[in-house]
């Protein structure tokens, strides 16, 4: 009866609820998460498919002279980062997460403001401060003249820029952890006798692990994944052996030989670091309060206000005081330039970003209608392109693309026109990349505000004839305004800093500010390079500033 009065009421006709494309199980969603998930999941497959089926020239010469060298550098590399990212991470997550000192407020959050600073701009920005020419090397010789060069283009130097980059992943998670475990626990070892520091390491270290833990597989990840700052330290890795073999050797299934033993590691962090989240509860033991840090007194509390300082003038003052200067020196020499390059890498963000986004809310409409297991396999499915570096990716999509784009132009050809290749090495392409690379970045924030969203909301929208597009017009996309937002602007930033991909699938001729950094750097101009890198410094800055705003909340 309500119904009916309802509908007479706005005169609308009856919402037909079996045609009703956003009603559970609509094959219309099924079909769009089906396509994404295919999407995404299709470059992985190539490259597994390499690993099964390997070409037995290509791959004895990999294994005699190539695989050796990269295991051995990998592991270097993960020797070393993972150790330094645990002790800044997990040090300076205690400091601001647990403990009250002068200065704690600001160095909560500005210990993140590194996540702004791309791992190659760190590396090209120290290389240059430790260049024969640059400040420490001079003053060394100053001081002692018989000093010799002092290189740090090895695996410990590398690591050491990397642990810079890296380190926010472990502060993050493990302030966290810190920060929702109260004091409740501590005070109770405390009246069993143990001193502070054993309290830390008997009580609150162990019920943080599992947040230290998934924050130092995210570095595993990131390490892996990294291709700008070990191709500007010249040291060799799986990232850039893919490169090299593709376009130093122009061997297209020997990056693809590589890209899948890098696959097979990376899916074995990934599995490794959704083992770890699912590990990890929230649990408060006491009620979290800012009253009841602990206060640190006497000559401590000027040890932890040094030890942030020193992290932060490391981590991101003195990056950005050296490329700011730099900048000011060669801004004149090329400013048109920088314009032109400027708005490549805008007009590709912005149009990335805007798929990506359309392709996110298409998804998260598909798993709030139907949370089925088959529904949420498709939706990790089509978000796992974010955990796969850019060089196998960019190598997965390539391969398929280009038979796609052989076979077109052979049957072309064969029905009498003159065609030539369209697909491979066009813009179109590469967007695809980005959008399939940075997909899980844009439904992550889409997805946590349609979970907001009432379902009564959408059922009365129905009961008043909003549908199909209407409903999602009118009622869902005002409501998901700021969440779209957000994640659109993450995924713009992203896209303007991602290097890989862009290097080794855009079009001849069209360059954007990381494929300049890349190529200044790779000829040690770091002056020219200074202000690509602030500008985009100033764009990795939003998102950071936004996930500081979460942070205190």
């Amino acid at each position: 009866m309500f119904l009916k009065n309802s509908r007479n009421s706005v005169g609308i006709r009856p919402p037909a609820f079996r045609r009703n494309i956003f009603r559970l199980k609509s094959p219309a969603w099924f079909a769009i998460a089906g396509a994404l998930a295919a999407a995404s999941a299709t470059p992985l497959l190539v490259i597994m498919s390499y690993l099964f089926s390997p070409q037995q020239e290509i791959w004895s010469h990999l294994t005699e002279n190539v695989l050796g060298g990269l295991i051995f550098n990998t592991a270097i590399l993960l020797a070393c980062i993972l150790p330094l990212t645990a002790i800044a991470g997990v040090g300076l997550g205690w400091l601001t997460g647990a403990c009250d000192f002068p200065g704690r407020k600001f160095f909560s959050w500005a210990l993140v403001l590194p996540f702004a600073i791309p791992p190659y701009v760190f590396a090209f920005v120290y290389l240059g401060i430790f260049d024969f020419t640059g400040p420490v090397q001079s003053l060394i010789r100053s001081i002692f003249p018989s000093a010799g060069f002092i290189d740090i283009r090895n695996g410990l130097g590398v690591s050491t820029i990397l642990s810079l980059a890296f380190y926010p992943y472990v502060y993050l998670m493990s302030r966290s952890a810190f920060m929702t475990q109260g004091r409740t626990a501590l005070e109770a070892a405390r009246t069993l006798g143990h001193s502070p520091a054993k309290a830390f390491f008997k009580v609150a270290l162990p019920m943080a692990r599992p947040f230290i833990a998934a924050g130092l597989v995210l570095v595993c990840m990131e390490t892996l994944a990294d291709f700008g700052a070990v191709s500007i330290f010249n040291y060799d890795t799986f990232t850039t052996a893919i490169y090299k073999a593709w376009f130093g050797m122009f061997s297209l299934a020997s990056a693809a030989q590589l890209s899948s033993v890098l696959g097979i590691i990376v899916l074995v962090a990934l599995v490794t670091e959704q083992k770890m989240r699912s590990r990890m509860r929230f649990t408060e033991a006491g009620r979290p309060n800012n009253t009841e840090r602990l206060k640190l007194s006497g000559p401590w509390k000027w040890v932890a206000f040094s030890s942030c300082a020193l992290m932060f003038f490391m981590a991101f003052a003195l990056p950005c005081f050296k490329l700011i200067m730099w900048g000011l020196e060669s801004i004149d020499s090329d400013l048109s330039r920088y314009l032109e390059y400027g708005l490549n890498t805008f007009l590709l963000g912005l149009v990335g970003a805007t798929l990506t986004i359309a392709a996110a809310l298409a998804l998260a409409f598909v798993k709030r209608n139907d949370a089925g297991p088959l529904m949420n396999w498709a939706t990790r499915l089509a978000t796992l392109g974010y955990a796969l570096p850019g060089t196998v990716l960019a190598v997965g999509i390539f391969i398929p693309a280009a038979w796609l784009d052989n076979t077109v132009v052979g049957g072309l050809k064969d029905l009498g026109f003159n065609a030539t290749p369209f697909i491979q090495g066009s813009l179109g392409l590469m967007i695809a990349a980005y959008c399939i690379r940075f997909l899980a970045a844009g439904f992550g924030s889409v997805d946590s505000a349609i979970q907001r969203i009432t379902p009564s909301i959408g059922e009365a929208a129905r009961t008043l004839g909003a549908t199909g597009t209407a409903l999602l017009g009118r009622i869902y996309i005002p409501m998901l305004r700021k969440g779209l937002l957000t994640g659109a602007i993450l995924v713009l930033v992203d896209i303007m800093k991602e290097m890989p991909i862009t290097l080794m699938m855009r079009p001849f001729g069209w360059d954007t500010l990381a494929v300049k950094i890349y190529e200044y750097t790779s000829e040690g101009e770091w002056e020219l390079a200074a202000t690509p890198a602030v500008a985009l410094i100033l764009v990795g800055l939003i998102p950071v500033l936004l996930l500081t705003k979460q942070m205190d909340k």
